[in-house]
């Protein structure tokens, strides 16, 4: 438990986990056990494709279910900051090299939630403009040592 992180989420986004723990709990997991019983009822399960399949499922299923017991035990609902403010869970209008691009700035768990592509505040892009300002213009180093240019066009929150 040291090692789990904070989980910023939006509100829309916290309420989909939520619903996809309960589908996987529930219904998920009764339709898996089904499965499992019919192909154990064929006889042989050494050799029963259809056996093995759904033993994987299974494995995959409690596997996220375990993932989303933890990101929702861990987290905090986003609050972004005004309007003209980038800040976690701020729609992000950027123009680079004179193209647009629309992100949201927070965690990839947001994106259950957002049609937009998520930009993490870990990454180089994410870390600078945190705490910018619409026409603001921020500097950062990308990975491959260049230092890129991009203008804030626009920072709303994310509805």
């Amino acid at each position: 438990m040291a090692d789990e992180k904070v989980v910023f989420l939006t509100q829309k986004a916290y309420d989909t986990l939520k619903d996809e723990l309960a589908h996987r709990e529930g219904e998920y997991r009764e339709e898996i056990t089904e499965r499992i019983a019919a192909a154990r009822a064929e006889g042989d399960l050494s050799e029963n494709g259809g056996y093995q399949a759904a033993r994987e499922e299974q494995g995959k299923n409690e596997g996220r279910i375990n993932e989303l017991i933890v990101k929702l035990r861990n987290a905090k609902i986003l609050h972004a900051p005004a309007a003209g403010t980038v800040g976690n869970g701020s729609v992000v209008v950027l123009e680079l090299a004179g193209r647009e691009m629309t992100y949201v700035l927070g965690s990839r768990d947001i994106s259950v939630a957002t049609d937009y592509d998520v930009v993490s505040t870990d990454s180089p892009m994410g870390a600078a403009i945190v705490g910018a300002h619409t026409g603001d213009t921020v500097t950062y180093k990308a990975p491959n040592g260049r230092d890129i240019s991009v203008r804030i066009k626009d920072a709303r929150p994310l509805e």
